[in-house]
């Protein structure tokens, strides 16, 4: 008998991704300089980057950096419960906690090992964990990699989850959603949600990754944009590499949970620590985030240009309140062509395709940032409505 070579297999999956037009390609950014980069020797202003604060480069992340890898060095040396959890570790930790209203925080090295940690420890098999159908992969993976059962509703349908919810009522239950969906830019209806939960006693988690920095009164995020608590949303996730501009991830919520967590997520337990001056540049993001309103305020009023611009251009733009701005264009091959177009003028916006969206939903995901200017904006809104009349948009 001849046993299939895996190798082979994954080769022609990759053909056939090639043959319908969606194979992923790696780019190299070889210098970014606020809002523009350079790639393959060309300067390119970017929107598709997730750096929705422009803190990636600040000076005082860079400063922080250095100062505590000249003090430290760089990597922690090992996982945090043996000898790699630093005094820069603690501060961030309490940072966030107290910036998102929680009793705790927990760092992660990444939002997917995050939530692949949190799901691991909190459901067993005979559980239920009810998901918003376009929900980040790592959420769902978070949910079969612990073996329960995985259920999932109608985008942002309510009812839909608490028809999910009530198939199983006495088994324990988490419900899971993204708080802006990262390919849509929308925001889950959490109050709605939590209400749910509450009655249906199912604990609610949120993964804010795409709203901390960028919604509430201080860039808590959404579920404080919400009006919500901890008692709320018991079991909250955030990202560090987005409008922090950093890199990892944490969970926030009761001594409790995070108790919990440290005893049983196999995804903290078991891998090194992230550099501890990373960890400090990261607190100097949360500080400028906090105190820096005008950054989101500038957001704002980016987001609110380019959206008023696109309706006067008629262009198919997404109902998205957030700095995710996606251009829906259906077809994977018209995204493509339409982000190449785009590069020959000068942007860098990518095209987004099936698997990472639902067939005949492929699109250009245009991110928005407190580094891009007016005129930025304007020069891309004239760029679609030229590519408009020529056909791809």
């Amino acid at each position: 008998m001849t046993r299939p070579s895996l190798t082979e297999r994954l080769a022609a999956n990759s053909a056939e991704r090639a043959r319908a037009g969606l194979l992923r390609r790696l780019r190299t950014i070889e210098h970014a300089d606020g809002a523009w980069v350079r790639s393959g020797g060309r300067r390119l202003l970017s929107f598709c980057s997730n750096d929705y604060l422009g803190l990636a480069q600040h000076p005082s992340l860079v400063d922080a950096l250095k100062r505590a890898a000249d003090d430290d060095g760089v990597g922690s040396g090992s996982a945090h419960l043996i000898c790699g959890h630093r005094a820069a570790h603690a501060a961030l930790e309490e940072a966030l906690a107290e910036w998102t209203g929680r009793e705790r925080a927990l760092l992660f090295s990444t939002g997917y090992m995050a939530n692949l940690g949190v799901m691991q420890a909190l459901l067993n098999r005979d559980d239920v964990c009810v998901q918003d159908k376009l929900n980040h992969a790592c959420l769902l993976d978070g949910a079969q990699l612990a073996g329960c059962e995985l259920k999932r509703y109608p985008h942002a349908d309510v009812e839909g989850a608490a028809r999910q919810l009530r198939a199983r009522p006495d088994a324990a239950a988490l419900l899971a959603t993204d708080g802006v969906f990262s390919m849509d830019g929308d925001i889950a209806p959490l109050g709605e949600l939590a209400a749910l939960c509450q009655r249906e006693s199912a604990t609610f988690m949120v993964d804010d990754a795409h709203g901390l920095g960028v919604l509430g009164a201080q860039g808590e995020g959404s579920v404080s944009a919400a009006g919500l608590l901890q008692d709320d949303v018991p079991v909250l996730m955030a990202t560090l590499g987005k409008a922090l501009g950093c890199s990892g991830a944490f969970v926030a919520g009761s001594a409790a949970l995070i108790d919990g967590l440290v005893q049983s997520a196999r995804t903290y337990i078991y891998t090194t620590a992230m550099p501890p001056a990373l960890a400090a540049a990261t607190l100097a993001a949360v500080r400028l985030a906090q105190s820096e309103a005008w950054r989101r305020e500038k957001l704002q009023a980016l987001i609110a240009r380019f959206r008023t611009g696109a309706a006067q251009l008629g262009l198919p733009l997404m109902p998205s309140p957030t700095a995710i701005q996606p251009l829906l264009l259906g077809d994977a091959q018209a995204a493509l062509a339409a982000s190449q177009a785009l590069e020959q003028q000068g942007f860098l916006v990518t095209a987004i395709r099936p698997p990472t969206v639902p067939q005949g939903k492929a699109r250009l995901r245009i991110t928005l940032s407190a580094a891009h200017e007016e005129s930025d904006v304007d020069r891309l809104l004239e760029a679609l409505s030229g590519l408009r009349a020529g056909g791809p948009v």
